[in-house]
């Protein structure tokens, strides 16, 4: 990147803990691969929907592990299914589907997580880090559910502070955590309209995390100052 790095904001869900997936499509390989028979036209709807009710409803506590958070969120989306007349099942199928969707998933994000903690340790060493998220209000419980909890000196949460990204607030608070100039601070994220242009319009470094999108979108790879596929990248090359 050529510029001084003195410390790191990094976003959480799509980057910590899929590697760069949206979590839509996380969640609609999971169904695909558990044989929930929708399409996804149909499971669109019900995610749209679910994330809506989530940030609407007090449905999670800040106590709640991600583990829960995902139970919730799933019953949700499969329940709206149901309802709309876009799935069929029975009482039986849909708790086995159910569960057979939050056990895979789960797995992959315990996999996933786990990678992904070994490059922020080794980032930790040498740089202060801050996390800043559109969470659920129980960010810090999944942070602690999955080791992470000692690798960031702030957190800043969208549930928490009352504003979500892409609104600049959030970087500035993230840069403010850290006690550096903007320009100083890279943030890493996967969302190109919630994390990249709006920490580049606070004034920091830009670290796109690229991988699978929501939408089939193109974007100017020249606006972020780098464009990685994997986490590991961001480690120095020995």
């Amino acid at each position: 990147m050529g510029k001084t790095i003195k410390g790191y904001i990094f976003d959480y869900g799509g980057t910590i803990d899929t590697a760069g997936c949206h979590w839509g499509k996380m969640l609609w390989h999971a169904y695909q691969r558990q044989g929930v028979n929708v399409s996804e036209a149909q499971f669109r709807a019900a995610y749209v929907f679910a994330e809506k009710t989530l940030s609407q409803s007090p449905l999670i506590r800040p106590s709640d592990t991600f583990r829960k958070t995902l139970e919730v969120k799933i019953r949700i989306e499969m329940e709206h299914l149901m309802t709309s007349g876009a799935w069929d099942a029975d009482e039986a199928e849909f708790r086995a589907k159910h569960l057979a969707v939050w056990n895979d998933l789960y797995q992959k994000v315990e996999t996933t997580v786990a990678h992904s903690k070994q490059v922020l340790t080794t980032l930790h060493a040498r740089y202060p880090m801050v996390l800043v998220s559109n969470f659920y209000g129980n960010i810090n419980a999944v942070l602690k559910e999955f080791g992470l909890d000692e690798l960031f000196m702030g957190v800043i949460e969208s549930a928490v502070v009352g504003y979500r990204k892409p609104d600049l607030r959030l970087f500035s608070l993230g840069v403010e955590t850290l006690g550096l100039k903007p320009e100083e601070v890279v943030m890493v994220g996967d969302s190109f309209y919630k994390d990249i242009l709006p920490a580049q319009r606070v004034g920091c470094q830009t670290v796109w995390l690229k991988g699978e999108g929501w939408n089939k979108e193109s974007y100017d790879e020249r606006v972020p100052d780098r464009v990685i596929t994997c986490l590991d990248q961001l480690l120095p090359s020995e």
